[in-house]
Protein backbone atom coordinates (compact mmCIF):
# COMPACT_ATOMS: atom_id res chain seq x y z
CA UNK A 1 0.00 0.00 0.00
CA UNK A 2 1.73 3.48 -1.20
CA UNK A 3 4.26 3.19 -3.82
CA UNK A 4 6.33 6.67 -3.93
CA UNK A 5 10.16 6.32 -3.24
CA UNK A 6 9.99 3.58 -0.76
CA UNK A 7 7.53 1.23 -2.01
CA UNK A 8 8.91 1.60 -5.47
CA UNK A 9 12.51 0.40 -3.24
CA UNK A 10 10.76 -2.30 -2.43
CA UNK A 11 9.45 -3.43 -5.38
CA UNK A 12 12.67 -3.01 -7.09
CA UNK A 13 15.12 -4.65 -4.44
CA UNK A 14 13.28 -7.58 -4.01
CA UNK A 15 13.07 -8.08 -8.07
CA UNK A 16 16.71 -7.78 -8.11
CA UNK A 17 17.60 -9.84 -5.29
CA UNK A 18 14.64 -12.38 -6.03
CA UNK A 19 16.18 -15.31 -6.05
CA UNK A 20 18.91 -15.09 -3.46
CA UNK A 21 15.70 -14.10 -1.50
CA UNK A 22 13.94 -16.72 -2.19
CA UNK A 23 16.54 -19.25 -1.86
CA UNK A 24 17.01 -18.00 1.87
CA UNK A 25 13.58 -17.73 2.54
CA UNK A 26 12.62 -21.04 1.18
CA UNK A 27 9.80 -20.17 -0.72
CA UNK A 28 8.26 -18.01 -3.56
CA UNK A 29 7.44 -14.29 -3.07
CA UNK A 30 4.53 -13.21 -4.75
CA UNK A 31 3.65 -9.30 -4.67
CA UNK A 32 -0.33 -9.98 -5.14
CA UNK A 33 -1.56 -6.14 -5.28
CA UNK A 34 0.20 -2.62 -5.49
CA UNK A 35 -2.37 -0.30 -4.55
CA UNK A 36 -1.90 3.45 -5.87
CA UNK A 37 -3.45 6.99 -5.77
CA UNK A 38 -3.27 7.51 -9.02
CA UNK A 39 -3.14 4.62 -11.89
CA UNK A 40 -1.65 7.05 -14.67
CA UNK A 41 1.17 8.35 -13.04
CA UNK A 42 4.53 7.98 -14.36
CA UNK A 43 6.69 5.57 -11.96
CA UNK A 44 10.51 4.64 -12.18
CA UNK A 45 9.26 1.19 -11.79
CA UNK A 46 7.40 -0.57 -14.09
CA UNK A 47 4.77 -3.01 -12.54
CA UNK A 48 2.26 -4.99 -14.74
CA UNK A 49 -1.38 -2.82 -14.94
CA UNK A 50 -3.28 -5.98 -13.68
CA UNK A 51 -1.60 -5.84 -9.93
CA UNK A 52 -2.29 -1.94 -9.66
CA UNK A 53 -5.15 -0.86 -7.69
CA UNK A 54 -7.03 2.37 -6.16
CA UNK A 55 -8.91 0.09 -4.40
CA UNK A 56 -7.65 -0.93 -0.79
CA UNK A 57 -10.18 -3.82 -0.38
CA UNK A 58 -8.67 -5.46 -2.72
CA UNK A 59 -5.79 -6.42 0.03
CA UNK A 60 -7.70 -6.28 2.97
CA UNK A 61 -10.21 -8.76 2.27
CA UNK A 62 -8.30 -11.18 0.01
CA UNK A 63 -7.63 -13.71 2.40
CA UNK A 64 -4.88 -15.40 0.35
CA UNK A 65 -2.69 -11.99 1.52
CA UNK A 66 -0.20 -12.85 4.33
CA UNK A 67 1.38 -9.73 4.81
CA UNK A 68 0.99 -6.19 3.89
CA UNK A 69 3.13 -3.37 3.73
CA UNK A 70 1.85 0.37 4.32
CA UNK A 71 4.14 2.60 3.30
CA UNK A 72 1.23 5.29 2.41
CA UNK A 73 2.68 7.56 5.25
CA UNK A 74 0.59 10.03 7.35
CA UNK A 75 -1.86 9.15 10.05
CA UNK A 76 -5.50 8.81 8.10
CA UNK A 77 -5.75 6.58 5.34
CA UNK A 78 -2.88 4.49 7.04
CA UNK A 79 -4.56 4.10 10.26
CA UNK A 80 -7.59 2.75 8.84
CA UNK A 81 -6.19 0.14 6.78
CA UNK A 82 -3.76 -0.69 9.09
CA UNK A 83 -6.65 -0.94 11.48
CA UNK A 84 -8.61 -3.39 9.12
CA UNK A 85 -5.68 -5.38 8.49
CA UNK A 86 -4.83 -6.20 11.70
CA UNK A 87 -8.69 -6.84 12.42
CA UNK A 88 -8.46 -9.69 9.98
CA UNK A 89 -5.03 -11.62 11.28
CA UNK A 90 -2.46 -9.97 8.61
CA UNK A 91 0.92 -8.88 9.61
CA UNK A 92 1.38 -5.25 8.76
CA UNK A 93 4.97 -4.06 8.39
CA UNK A 94 5.03 -0.30 7.96
CA UNK A 95 7.74 2.53 7.40
CA UNK A 96 5.25 5.06 9.08
CA UNK A 97 7.14 6.66 12.37
CA UNK A 98 4.41 9.41 12.93
CA UNK A 99 1.50 6.23 12.95
CA UNK A 100 3.44 4.28 15.23
CA UNK A 101 4.28 7.58 17.56
CA UNK A 102 0.83 8.81 17.24
CA UNK A 103 -0.97 5.21 17.39
CA UNK A 104 1.72 2.08 18.36
CA UNK A 105 -0.03 1.19 21.90
CA UNK A 106 -3.92 0.62 20.47
CA UNK A 107 -2.19 -0.98 16.96
CA UNK A 108 0.27 -3.31 19.13
CA UNK A 109 -3.17 -4.12 21.26
CA UNK A 110 -5.46 -4.54 18.09
CA UNK A 111 -2.73 -7.17 16.45
CA UNK A 112 -2.56 -9.27 19.82
CA UNK A 113 -6.50 -9.45 19.87
CA UNK A 114 -7.27 -10.74 16.39
CA UNK A 115 -3.90 -12.90 15.91
CA UNK A 116 -2.02 -10.29 13.63
CA UNK A 117 1.07 -9.12 14.01
CA UNK A 118 2.71 -5.14 13.37
CA UNK A 119 6.86 -5.33 12.00
CA UNK A 120 8.46 -1.61 12.11
CA UNK A 121 11.90 -2.06 11.40
CA UNK A 122 11.94 0.64 8.77
CA UNK A 123 10.12 3.35 11.08
CA UNK A 124 13.70 4.22 12.96
CA UNK A 125 16.78 4.84 11.20
CA UNK A 126 16.50 4.01 7.75
CA UNK A 127 18.85 0.87 6.79
CA UNK A 128 20.47 0.93 10.33
CA UNK A 129 18.61 -2.65 12.22
CA UNK A 130 18.39 -1.24 15.67
CA UNK A 131 15.01 -1.88 16.91
CA UNK A 132 15.80 -6.18 15.56
CA UNK A 133 19.34 -5.30 17.38
CA UNK A 134 17.31 -4.31 20.83
CA UNK A 135 14.49 -7.06 20.74
CA UNK A 136 16.58 -9.79 19.61
CA UNK A 137 20.46 -9.54 20.38
CA UNK A 138 20.39 -7.34 23.25
CA UNK A 139 16.99 -8.63 25.00
CA UNK A 140 19.28 -9.85 28.30
CA UNK A 141 19.72 -6.03 29.12
CA UNK A 142 18.34 -3.02 30.65
CA UNK A 143 19.11 -0.23 29.13
CA UNK A 144 20.48 3.25 31.34
CA UNK A 145 21.32 5.70 27.88
CA UNK A 146 19.86 5.49 24.41
CA UNK A 147 20.84 8.72 22.31
CA UNK A 148 21.81 8.96 18.77
CA UNK A 149 21.51 11.27 14.96
CA UNK A 150 18.16 10.04 14.10
CA UNK A 151 17.59 12.74 11.32
CA UNK A 152 19.47 12.68 7.82
CA UNK A 153 18.77 15.70 6.73
CA UNK A 154 19.35 17.77 10.13
CA UNK A 155 22.51 15.63 9.98
CA UNK A 156 23.47 17.14 6.61
CA UNK A 157 23.38 20.49 7.29
CA UNK A 158 25.03 20.89 10.75
CA UNK A 159 28.06 18.53 8.83
CA UNK A 160 27.83 21.18 5.89
CA UNK A 161 27.68 24.57 8.19
CA UNK A 162 30.99 22.97 10.34
CA UNK A 163 33.34 21.76 6.75
CA UNK A 164 32.40 25.25 4.83
CA UNK A 165 31.77 27.45 7.28
CA UNK A 166 28.56 28.05 5.42
CA UNK A 167 24.90 29.45 7.62
CA UNK A 168 22.07 27.53 7.75
CA UNK A 169 19.87 29.00 5.36
CA UNK A 170 22.70 28.61 2.43
CA UNK A 171 23.39 24.47 3.71
CA UNK A 172 19.21 24.62 4.08
CA UNK A 173 19.07 25.90 0.56
CA UNK A 174 21.52 23.50 -0.78
CA UNK A 175 19.71 20.57 1.35
CA UNK A 176 16.08 21.35 -0.74
CA UNK A 177 17.71 21.11 -4.11
CA UNK A 178 19.25 17.83 -3.17
CA UNK A 179 15.60 16.38 -1.77
CA UNK A 180 16.90 15.91 1.00
CA UNK A 181 14.29 18.35 3.03
CA UNK A 182 10.55 17.24 3.59
CA UNK A 183 7.29 18.75 1.71
CA UNK A 184 6.93 19.48 5.18
CA UNK A 185 10.26 21.39 6.67
CA UNK A 186 8.83 21.29 10.35
CA UNK A 187 9.63 17.67 10.70
CA UNK A 188 12.95 18.02 10.03
CA UNK A 189 14.15 21.13 10.91
CA UNK A 190 12.25 21.31 14.20
CA UNK A 191 12.86 17.89 15.44
CA UNK A 192 9.55 16.25 14.70
CA UNK A 193 11.18 13.77 12.68
CA UNK A 194 13.37 12.58 14.92
CA UNK A 195 11.05 12.54 17.68
CA UNK A 196 8.82 10.55 16.81
CA UNK A 197 11.40 7.93 16.47
CA UNK A 198 12.81 8.44 19.73
CA UNK A 199 9.46 7.55 21.14
CA UNK A 200 9.21 4.24 19.41
CA UNK A 201 12.62 3.51 20.63
CA UNK A 202 11.25 4.73 24.52
CA UNK A 203 8.22 2.36 24.37
CA UNK A 204 10.67 -0.56 22.90
CA UNK A 205 13.34 -0.24 25.08
CA UNK A 206 10.98 1.26 28.13
CA UNK A 207 7.83 -0.27 27.57
CA UNK A 208 5.70 3.45 28.03
CA UNK A 209 4.64 5.59 25.51
CA UNK A 210 5.08 9.51 25.28
CA UNK A 211 3.44 12.27 24.24
CA UNK A 212 5.78 14.58 22.21
CA UNK A 213 4.08 17.85 23.90
CA UNK A 214 5.28 16.03 27.37
CA UNK A 215 9.02 16.23 26.29
CA UNK A 216 11.86 18.67 25.23
CA UNK A 217 11.92 18.45 21.40
CA UNK A 218 14.21 21.39 19.40
CA UNK A 219 15.17 21.53 16.26
CA UNK A 220 18.08 23.33 14.40
CA UNK A 221 16.94 26.45 13.41
CA UNK A 222 18.54 28.45 16.10
CA UNK A 223 22.21 27.36 14.93
CA UNK A 224 24.88 29.71 13.66
CA UNK A 225 28.17 29.44 12.05
CA UNK A 226 29.68 31.30 15.52
CA UNK A 227 28.14 28.61 17.44
CA UNK A 228 29.89 26.12 15.63
CA UNK A 229 32.77 27.58 16.06
CA UNK A 230 32.86 28.01 19.32
CA UNK A 231 32.17 24.38 19.51
CA UNK A 232 34.94 23.28 17.86
CA UNK A 233 37.77 25.54 19.98
CA UNK A 234 36.15 24.06 23.09
CA UNK A 235 36.47 20.10 21.99
CA UNK A 236 32.79 20.08 20.68
CA UNK A 237 30.36 19.14 17.61
CA UNK A 238 27.26 20.29 17.46
CA UNK A 239 24.31 16.90 16.80
CA UNK A 240 20.72 16.83 17.27
CA UNK A 241 20.52 13.93 19.31
CA UNK A 242 17.65 12.29 20.78
CA UNK A 243 18.27 11.09 24.09
CA UNK A 244 16.35 8.42 26.23
CA UNK A 245 18.24 8.47 30.07
CA UNK A 246 16.74 5.69 32.38
CA UNK A 247 17.22 6.00 36.26
CA UNK A 248 16.70 3.01 37.68
CA UNK A 249 16.62 4.61 41.26
CA UNK A 250 13.94 6.67 40.55
CA UNK A 251 12.05 4.59 37.84
CA UNK A 252 12.32 7.53 35.68
CA UNK A 253 13.04 8.05 32.29
CA UNK A 254 13.91 11.44 30.87
CA UNK A 255 13.30 11.87 27.03
CA UNK A 256 14.15 14.61 25.17
CA UNK A 257 15.35 15.76 21.45
CA UNK A 258 17.25 18.47 20.94
CA UNK A 259 20.68 20.14 19.47
CA UNK A 260 23.51 19.12 21.35
CA UNK A 261 27.27 20.10 22.43
CA UNK A 262 28.93 16.63 22.06
CA UNK A 263 33.15 16.05 22.45
CA UNK A 264 34.78 15.71 19.08
CA UNK A 265 36.20 12.50 20.47
CA UNK A 266 32.78 10.52 21.12
CA UNK A 267 32.08 7.86 18.13
CA UNK A 268 28.36 9.99 17.29
CA UNK A 269 30.76 12.99 16.88
CA UNK A 270 31.92 11.84 13.46
CA UNK A 271 28.64 10.52 12.08
CA UNK A 272 28.36 13.14 9.42
CA UNK A 273 25.83 14.12 6.13
CA UNK A 274 22.74 12.07 5.99
CA UNK A 275 23.87 9.06 8.20
CA UNK A 276 22.63 8.01 11.37
CA UNK A 277 23.84 7.01 14.32
CA UNK A 278 22.69 5.24 17.98
CA UNK A 279 24.50 4.23 21.06
CA UNK A 280 22.74 1.99 23.37
CA UNK A 281 24.18 0.95 26.73
CA UNK A 282 22.89 -2.32 28.17
CA UNK A 283 23.42 -3.42 32.15
CA UNK A 284 25.14 -6.58 30.35
CA UNK A 285 26.90 -5.94 27.23
CA UNK A 286 27.76 -2.24 27.74
CA UNK A 287 27.71 -0.03 24.97
CA UNK A 288 27.10 -0.94 21.51
CA UNK A 289 27.24 1.56 18.40
CA UNK A 290 25.12 1.57 15.15
CA UNK A 291 26.20 3.48 12.29
CA UNK A 292 23.94 3.87 9.01
CA UNK A 293 22.26 5.55 6.36
CA UNK A 294 19.12 6.73 8.03
CA UNK A 295 17.35 7.11 4.94
CA UNK A 296 16.70 6.89 1.24
CA UNK A 297 15.16 4.32 -0.71
CA UNK A 298 17.66 1.63 -0.55
CA UNK A 299 18.33 2.42 3.16
CA UNK A 300 14.69 2.40 4.05
CA UNK A 301 13.40 -0.65 1.69
CA UNK A 302 16.19 -3.08 2.99
CA UNK A 303 14.73 -2.68 6.43
CA UNK A 304 11.11 -3.37 4.51
CA UNK A 305 12.41 -6.51 3.18
CA UNK A 306 13.87 -7.04 6.50
CA UNK A 307 10.34 -7.26 8.02
CA UNK A 308 8.95 -9.43 5.34
CA UNK A 309 11.66 -12.43 6.21
CA UNK A 310 10.75 -11.98 9.23
CA UNK A 311 7.36 -12.04 8.54
CA UNK A 312 7.62 -15.18 6.81
CA UNK A 313 9.62 -17.15 9.21
CA UNK A 314 6.59 -16.13 11.38
CA UNK A 315 4.23 -17.66 8.80
CA UNK A 316 6.57 -21.00 8.22
CA UNK A 317 6.56 -21.53 11.94
CA UNK A 318 10.24 -20.79 12.26
CA UNK A 319 10.09 -18.14 14.42
CA UNK A 320 8.93 -17.31 17.96
CA UNK A 321 9.40 -13.52 17.03
CA UNK A 322 5.33 -13.13 16.73
CA UNK A 323 5.23 -13.17 20.47
CA UNK A 324 7.40 -10.26 20.82
CA UNK A 325 7.41 -8.38 17.88
CA UNK A 326 4.14 -5.98 19.42
CA UNK A 327 5.79 -5.87 22.91
CA UNK A 328 8.27 -3.50 24.60
CA UNK A 329 11.14 -5.53 26.18
CA UNK A 330 10.37 -4.14 29.71
CA UNK A 331 6.27 -3.73 30.03
CA UNK A 332 4.71 -1.25 32.36
CA UNK A 333 3.51 -4.34 34.11
CA UNK A 334 7.05 -5.15 35.05
CA UNK A 335 8.10 -1.55 36.84
CA UNK A 336 6.42 1.31 37.93
CA UNK A 337 7.87 4.28 35.25
CA UNK A 338 7.57 7.72 34.81
CA UNK A 339 8.33 10.24 32.68
CA UNK A 340 11.46 12.50 34.65
CA UNK A 341 10.20 16.37 35.23
CA UNK A 342 12.07 19.00 33.73
CA UNK A 343 12.40 20.23 36.83
CA UNK A 344 14.97 17.11 37.39
CA UNK A 345 17.54 18.30 34.34
CA UNK A 346 20.47 18.88 34.87
CA UNK A 347 23.81 19.70 32.71
CA UNK A 348 25.91 22.21 31.63
CA UNK A 349 24.53 24.59 29.01
CA UNK A 350 25.99 26.66 25.86
CA UNK A 351 24.69 30.14 25.59
CA UNK A 352 25.24 33.06 22.76
CA UNK A 353 23.66 36.45 23.42
CA UNK A 354 23.78 39.26 21.06
CA UNK A 355 23.82 42.34 22.68
CA UNK A 356 24.99 46.14 22.25
CA UNK A 357 29.01 46.38 22.37
CA UNK A 358 28.91 48.47 25.50
CA UNK A 359 30.60 48.44 28.86
CA UNK A 360 29.31 46.29 31.58
CA UNK A 361 26.75 43.72 29.69
CA UNK A 362 28.71 41.20 30.43
CA UNK A 363 28.52 41.90 34.14
CA UNK A 364 25.08 42.29 33.61
CA UNK A 365 24.60 38.94 32.55
CA UNK A 366 26.72 37.35 34.71
CA UNK A 367 25.29 38.97 38.04
CA UNK A 368 21.84 37.61 36.63
CA UNK A 369 23.21 34.12 36.12
CA UNK A 370 24.83 34.46 39.39
CA UNK A 371 21.33 35.09 40.84
CA UNK A 372 19.98 31.36 39.42
CA UNK A 373 22.72 29.36 40.55
CA UNK A 374 24.97 29.14 37.49
CA UNK A 375 28.41 29.89 37.03
CA UNK A 376 30.78 30.56 33.95
CA UNK A 377 33.24 28.09 32.79
CA UNK A 378 34.28 29.75 29.16
CA UNK A 379 33.96 33.10 28.29
CA UNK A 380 33.96 34.31 24.36
CA UNK A 381 33.64 37.71 22.49
CA UNK A 382 33.02 38.43 18.88
CA UNK A 383 32.32 42.35 17.99
CA UNK A 384 30.10 42.76 14.53
CA UNK A 385 30.20 45.63 12.68
CA UNK A 386 27.02 47.22 13.78
CA UNK A 387 28.43 48.12 17.25
CA UNK A 388 26.84 45.20 18.65
CA UNK A 389 28.48 42.36 19.81
CA UNK A 390 28.01 38.12 20.26
CA UNK A 391 29.06 37.04 23.78
CA UNK A 392 29.43 33.23 24.39
CA UNK A 393 29.54 31.60 27.62
CA UNK A 394 29.67 27.43 28.52
CA UNK A 395 28.48 27.18 32.39
CA UNK A 396 29.37 24.68 34.96
CA UNK A 397 26.53 21.80 35.71
CA UNK A 398 23.22 23.60 36.45
CA UNK A 399 19.19 22.95 36.14
CA UNK A 400 17.18 23.19 33.43
CA UNK A 401 14.54 25.14 35.71
CA UNK A 402 17.57 27.77 36.42
CA UNK A 403 18.57 27.98 33.07
CA UNK A 404 15.41 28.81 31.72
CA UNK A 405 14.65 31.35 34.16
CA UNK A 406 17.98 32.94 34.24
CA UNK A 407 16.90 33.27 30.01
CA UNK A 408 13.57 35.37 30.51
CA UNK A 409 15.34 37.55 33.20
CA UNK A 410 18.09 38.69 30.26
CA UNK A 411 15.47 38.60 27.84
CA UNK A 412 14.46 42.31 29.62
CA UNK A 413 17.80 43.88 29.93
CA UNK A 414 17.79 46.86 27.36
CA UNK A 415 21.43 45.96 25.91
CA UNK A 416 19.57 42.99 24.70
CA UNK A 417 19.75 42.72 20.14
CA UNK A 418 17.92 39.18 20.21
CA UNK A 419 16.91 36.67 22.87
CA UNK A 420 19.63 34.68 23.71
CA UNK A 421 19.80 31.57 22.21
CA UNK A 422 21.40 28.44 24.41
CA UNK A 423 22.52 24.70 23.63
CA UNK A 424 22.83 21.78 25.97
CA UNK A 425 25.85 20.23 26.73
CA UNK A 426 25.87 16.42 25.94
CA UNK A 427 28.42 14.13 27.91
CA UNK A 428 27.55 10.18 28.05
CA UNK A 429 29.45 9.74 31.25
CA UNK A 430 27.04 11.84 33.24
CA UNK A 431 24.25 8.91 32.49
CA UNK A 432 26.21 5.82 33.38
CA UNK A 433 24.47 3.13 35.02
Amino acid sequence: MGFGVVGQGVWKNIEQNRSALEGRLGLKLDIAKVVVRNLNRERSITVPENILTTNANEVLEDESIDIVCELIGGTDEALTYTEEALKRGKIVVSANKALICDHGEALFELARQHGGHYFYEASVAGGIPIIKTMREALVANRFSLIFGILNGTSNYILTRMEREGLSFEETLGDARDLGYVEADESLDLDGIDAAHKLVILNYLAHGIWVNLKDIICEGIRSISKEDIEIARQLGYKIKLLGIIARDFSSNSVSVRLHPALIADTETLAEVNEVYNGVSVTGDVVGTTVLIGRGAGQDATSSSVISDIADAVSLLKGESSLGRHNNVALNTKDEVALELSRQDQVEGRYYFRFHVKDKEGVLAEISNIFAKHHISFSTVNQKELSDDSALIMVTTHKSSEVSVLAACEAVKQLDSFMADPVYLRIFNPEDYSA
